[in-house]
């Protein structure tokens, strides 16, 4: 129990992220609203958050150690807290692309940190995996909460109202509770800072980029930023899909989006069964097919929808809890891939594979929010929700030819 402050601690952290990252897709929806913004203006916001997550990270990965991971987290929740702050004050679209780069550097800082603490505060991998696991299923309670958190500052009666800016200082006043929580929990860095290797630094960058020269890497790779481009194009732009397409209050089209990311969550605990069975290309490619079914089904429906008052969740078209349900098909993309590539490195590049994991995932969500953004604004939701379907029959692809490298890795090593 004598790390129990610490792992509180890191819990909130990642629940304050959870909300503030996956806010872009409604602020995306806010900002037309309320500024006027384009939808290929918004989609921005992504590449702010992403590409501001993967050059941290890519710069400040060698490094993280001699900072320490308390004063990492502690500086990524002050930012934080700041930025939250100046956010109703100032309001704007430029002060809206800010605040993404700020929450997203601060959480290069966090993951980097939280990721690395987990080993100085467990015994052993049992207990590792346990906690990561945890940890990871709070962020999706946390991207959960953010839906109805930012519901409710909306004022439907005038989606011109800047109100919704308020729930910055809520946000903020939980990034000070987490600042404060984890400056007054004690934690033993020494193990960590033994084993710094101070000559890494340009080297592991080196390095980094070598291994994008292996057959197998690139094709992981290739399926990492098809997997998050087509993740985030549908998280970034269901509100918007919610509130033009689907015809709901600007409110009720937010927390309709919280559909996904509990289909997403229920999709990886039970995909964790059947990986265990089954071999994990079958499984895989069999989501990304039920996925694509459910695209090419529930989209036409969508179309043409009797117009009728839409107040509370009753009243909402039962298509509209369709769609989302994608999430639970998808879910065990990401976790299982990046599973198979870990496993088939050795430990020593592990770290250097997070790196380009980070990096790359990055780059595909700002690449799917883009696209979609785009295709949105000049030929509507339903076609843009459809391009998903290119993505999808390449990433099946792109599977097949990255089993065939894990196999191909394994029988030489």
């Amino acid at each position: 129990m004598s790390n129990l402050k610490i792992k509180i601690s890191l819990f909130l952290n990642y629940f304050v992220f959870a909300i503030l990252l996956n806010s872009v897709g409604t602020v995306m929806l806010q900002v037309q609203n309320n500024y006027g913004i384009l939808k290929s203006s918004a989609s921005v916001l992504e590449a702010f958050k992403d590409l501001s997550i993967s050059l941290l990270s890519f710069l400040i990965s060698s490094y993280i150690v001699r900072i320490g991971y308390k004063n990492a987290m502690l500086a990524a929740l002050g930012i934080t807290a700041a930025a939250c702050f100046t956010m109703p004050l100032v309001g704007g679209f430029t002060m809206t692309k800010i605040l993404f780069a700020a929450v997203g550097a601060s959480f290069a800082l966090i993951k980097m940190s939280v990721y690395s603490t987990i080993g100085l505060i467990t015994r052993d991998q049992k207990e590792h995996l346990s906690l990561m696991s945890f940890i990871e299923s709070f962020f999706m309670i946390g991207v959960l909460s953010g839906y109805f958190i930012f519901g409710a500052f909306i004022n439907d009666a005038d989606p011109t109202s800047t109100a919704w800016l308020q729930v910055y200082y809520f946000l903020g006043a939980l990034s000070l509770l987490a600042f404060v929580l984890l400056w007054s929990a004690p934690l033993d860095e020494t193990a960590a800072k033994t084993a710094e290797n101070t000559s890494t630094s340009w080297r592991d960058i080196a390095a980094m980029f070598k291994m994008l020269a292996l057959p197998l890497v690139l094709s992981f790779i290739g399926c990492a930023f098809l997997y998050v481009l087509i993740e985030q194009s549908i998280m970034s732009w269901l509100p918007t899909f919610n509130k033009e397409v689907m015809k709901l209050p600007v409110s009720l089209s937010i927390q309709m989006a919280s559909i996904l990311s509990a289909s997403i969550a229920a999709g990886r605990f039970f995909a964790g069964f059947l990986l265990k069975r089954y071999n994990w290309l079958y499984v895989l490619v069999s989501c990304l097919l039920l996925a694509a079914i459910l695209v090419l089904l529930v989209i036409p429906l969508t179309q043409n929808l009797p117009q009728r008052a839409i107040n509370t969740l009753a009243d909402v078209p039962p298509i509209a809890f369709a769609f989302p349900l994608i999430g639970f098909f998808l879910a065990p993309i990401y976790p299982a891939i990046n599973s198979a590539i870990l496993s088939s490195l050795p430990a020593s590049r592990h770290g250097l594979m997070s790196g380009l994991i980070i990096l790359f995932s990055a780059l595909g969500g700002t690449t799917g929010s883009i696209i979609t953004g785009f295709i949105f604004e000049q030929y509507g939701g339903q076609t843009a929700f459809y391009c998903s379907l290119i993505p999808l029959f390449l990433l099946i692809v792109m599977l097949n030819f990255f089993k065939r490298m894990t196999r191909i890795d394994s029988a030489t090593a």
